[in-house]
């Protein structure tokens, strides 16, 4: 869980710093100090075009002020004006270059332009100039966190600790830290220190991460409770339920996303959450109602899909609606082997009521598209199968029965298939060898439950905040 980048630019005491050498009586001197203090209070207020204006007149009357380019570089930050920023800025550090404030400004506009090298250089110079300021060692710190370079903001972190104890951010981003390299006991310990001077729920929210890897789940469910009672924010709902969820407390689970989404009625992942969870305890229909939902908001997200096919193909009387969504996410995703694969089942196990409707043809081309497009989804070759038997065209259904038990040995439906496949073939000593394997993986309900399982983790770890940053 990633808290986002929070080193920023640094603004320091600037005022009349570089007309100090000069005489009082220095009228042109005066003049140019009333106008840098006039930029400085347009930068105070916010009026950042205002400001830029007056520090561009200086520039040339000042070639060689270190304050009035780093101003300048400030300003421009302020508007988002990067390559501008940035010329000023390394113009500031040519000029001073022993300033750390300065180098760490540059380090930042250089973050943030994404020269993460040039950057992290500028942060190591900013903390060899000032190895035991808190703010260098905390942000070039944050700099690894936000790079995914965990072991290297470690020990970054632990002396940002040791010279201020009292910072509630480096102690989260430090217990963070313990968690993402195995550390649990020190990042528990550590949590419980924090919340005795700053209870918050986003520690608790850690702290049931912290649990929850540690295999405490009951432990893991109360801190997300915390954690989304103090602050019912998206995330701590969605966290929570996804506890829930993961460990197959349906009902539970039901409530949370049903509260979140009431809360938070435009967030996609939560109306995911809801429709897994219903669909997880049987509640087909408004299961797929809530996917529908998620699907409106965000047509391009791959996440809901899966399971609104799995709760059509248990509950298919919504299916125009469900078959216009798997229309409208192929078209938008060409080249997805999947999408073509969910519009093709949608059009023909959702109409298997009316079978004069279905358009085989489609279908079947769907079918092929999608295997065309990624050949090794073994559900796409025996659902393939599956149409050519229902066609009577079984010499070609045999080959993708054979292709998807290549894939999947352990699909119990591709057994069923090719089984029935040889008892229509005279094979009989084959069929029942076929019918045998199904039997036996049909019997392995754990293996069933584990799959599904896998793929509510991978929806809920690929849509927790901060999932940059993966523990």
């Amino acid at each position: 869980m990633s808290r986002g980048s929070r080193f920023r630019l640094v603004m320091f005491s600037i005022l009349l710093v570089y007309m100090r050498s000069a005489a009082a009586e220095d009228k042109p001197n005066q003049k140019l100090d009333r106008q840098f203090q006039s930029a400085v209070a347009q930068y105070d207020a916010g009026h950042f075009a205002e400001a830029a204006a007056q520090l561009e007149h200086l520039v040339p009357s000042a070639p060689q002020s270190f304050e009035i380019h780093e101003l300048l570089g400030l300003v421009y930050a302020a508007e988002s004006e990067d390559a501008k920023a940035l010329k000023h800025l390394e113009a500031a550090v040519r000029l001073k270059p022993d300033s750390a404030v300065a180098r760490t400004n540059l380090a930042t506009n250089l973050s943030h332009s994404g020269k993460l090298d040039l950057a992290e250089a500028q942060f190591r110079k900013a903390l060899a100039l000032e190895p035991q300021d808190f703010d260098a060692n905390h942000n070039l710190a944050d700099f690894y966190l936000q790079s995914n370079k965990i072991p290297d903001a470690l020990p970054l972190l632990e002396q940002a600790q040791r010279i201020n104890p009292s910072s509630y951010t480096n102690g989260y981003d430090l217990a963070l830290a313990f968690f993402l390299t195995g550390q649990l006991g020190d990042a528990r310990q550590l949590i419980q220190s924090i919340v005795q001077q700053k209870n918050t729920g986003e520690l608790h929210n850690l702290l049931g991460q912290i649990e929850e890897k540690d295999g405490k789940f009951i432990q893991a469910a109360n801190e997300f409770q915390i954690a989304a009672q103090m602050d019912p924010s998206e995330d701590n709902l969605f966290t929570l339920g996804s506890e829930l969820l993961l460990h197959r407390t349906y009902e539970p689970a039901i409530d949370v996303f049903q509260l979140a989404t009431k809360r938070y009625p435009t967030s996609p992942r939560l109306l995911i959450g809801l429709g897994m969870a219903l669909y997880s305890r049987g509640n087909y229909e408004q299961s797929i109602r809530s996917l529908l939902a998620a699907a409106d908001l965000d047509p391009a997200d791959p996440r809901c899909y899966l399971f609104l096919s799995k709760s059509y193909l248990s509950s298919p009387n919504q299916a125009d609606d469900v078959i216009q969504r798997f229309r409208r996410y192929s078209e938008l995703q060409p080249g997805n082997a999947l999408a073509q694969y969910y519009y093709a089942v949608s059009l023909w196990k959702g109409k298997r009521l009316e079978e004069a409707s279905v358009d085989f043809l489609a279908v079947e081309s769907l079918l092929q598209k999608s295997i065309a497009l990624d050949g090794t989804i073994a559900d796409t070759h025996l659902q393939l199968g599956i149409l050519y038997a229902d066609q009577h065209q079984l010499a070609k259904s045999l080959p993708e029965y054979q292709r998807a038990l290549e894939l999947n040995p352990d699909l119990p439906d591709a057994h069923y298939r090719l089984g029935q496949y040889y008892v229509r073939a005279g094979q009989k000593d084959q069929a029942q060898q076929e019918f045998v394997v199904y039997q036996q993986l049909q019997s392995q309900h754990m293996a069933a439950v584990d799959k599904e399982r896998a793929e509510v983790q991978q929806f809920v770890y690929s849509a927790k905040p901060g999932s940059v940053i993966k523990p």
